[in-house]
């Protein structure tokens, strides 16, 4: 199995047809067509279902393309830093992190924490970003994250909590209640605090994950009687935020994207229930990290200080503690400290 084979399939994926994938690899179409040809031969099954000129993935080609990304990824990955050492150019910071985090907090991180305080009176670049002269960033679901971080892919990750796996390590655990987000001309948006009682009888816009912050918002909802008209579940916060400014409901979802990507004619009001978004920094255990790696943890903590009103920081030997308390029976303890810094 040869990689000009591998990018060949990718291409041919990604481009959805033979001669445009010729083309984003400067090859012909016959090159193209031989190559897929020659893989399907040795590994044994057809990866593209062929109607004239066009061609369709099969079920197993879309299986096996999400490995050969992965590959292809790394590959792009070590060319890129091959050249990186010729030109004696610092590594790129690598960082992986769900769409919340990624785009709620994330940047205020690199920017130094504030949004107005991204550059100096010269106009030079502060924070973190001005440390690293290139900075990749993936928005990634939190189970990709974790394999991003295990793989090498990335040298940090920012993510939901908790996980549960040995090849990490968790950093700090943040922790903020969720809030609802209503359109300004919603009778309740005059309100300081939103009654979770007030959203029965309304269309409510939801995460869909049962098995992480859409299991405790289930169970606020349920606390305080609340039966929805309807629901709309998606798995992107700024999903709900348009949905909401769209006019298609109220969303109860974490506060970072609310907070961190505000949209004109949307308000964001705490709610009366606890139910609270617990998020953190990993990085790959046992294995050193940067100095730009340190910085941007110390910096994304700030930056949740700065951005949620509400936000407490945990230490890491408290994770074992969250994972009881939102999975098990046991709960965290009332008298952690909150880290000073």
């Amino acid at each position: 199995m040869e990689i000009r084979q591998l990018e060949a399939f990718a291409a041919v994926i990604t481009s959805g047809s033979v001669t445009a994938a010729g083309r984003l690899l400067g090859r012909s179409q016959p090159v193209i067509t031989r190559l897929i040809q020659e893989l399907e031969a040795e590994i044994g099954f057809a990866l593209f279902v062929r109607s004239g000129p066009r061609v369709t993935p099969t079920e197993r080609g879309f299986l096996l393309y999400e490995e050969v990304e992965h590959a292809l990824v790394g590959l792009r990955q070590i060319r890129a830093r091959a050249g990186e050492i010729a030109r004696e150019e610092h590594r790129p910071l690598h960082v992986a992190a769900t769409p919340a985090l990624a785009a709620g907090l994330l940047p205020l991180a690199l920017a130094g924490r504030q949004p107005d305080h991204a550059r100096d009176r010269a106009g030079n670049e502060r924070g973190v970003a001005g440390q690293s002269s290139q900075i990749h960033i993936d928005s990634l679901f939190p189970e990709k994250v974790v394999h991003a971080v295990l793989t090498g892919a990335a040298e940090i990750g920012v993510t939901s909590l908790p996980l549960e796996h040995p090849g990490v390590t968790v950093h700090w655990i943040g922790q903020a209640a969720c809030v609802a987000a209503v359109r300004a001309d919603d009778p309740l948006a005059a309100r300081a605090t939103i009654p979770l009682a007030a959203c029965s009888g309304r269309r409510i816009i939801t995460m869909h994950n049962p098995y992480r912050l859409r299991r405790r918002l289930d169970e606020g909802l349920a606390r305080a009687g609340v039966k929805p008209a309807a629901l709309i579940n998606t798995n992107s916060s700024f999903n709900a935020l348009t949905s909401v400014r769209a006019g298609l409901g109220i969303a109860v979802l974490e506060p970072v994207t609310a907070r961190g990507v505000p949209l004109a004619d949307i308000v964001v009001r705490p709610i009366d229930a606890d139910i609270p978004f617990y998020f953190g920094v990993i990085t790959p255990q046992g294995r050193p990290a940067s100095g730009a790696v340190l910085a941007l943890i110390d910096a994304l903590a700030g930056a949740a200080r700065a951005l949620l009103p509400d936000f407490t920081q945990r230490g890491p030997e408290q994770h074992g503690a969250l994972l009881q308390a939102l999975y098990g029976a046991a709960g965290i303890p009332d008298d952690t400290e909150t880290d000073p810094s």
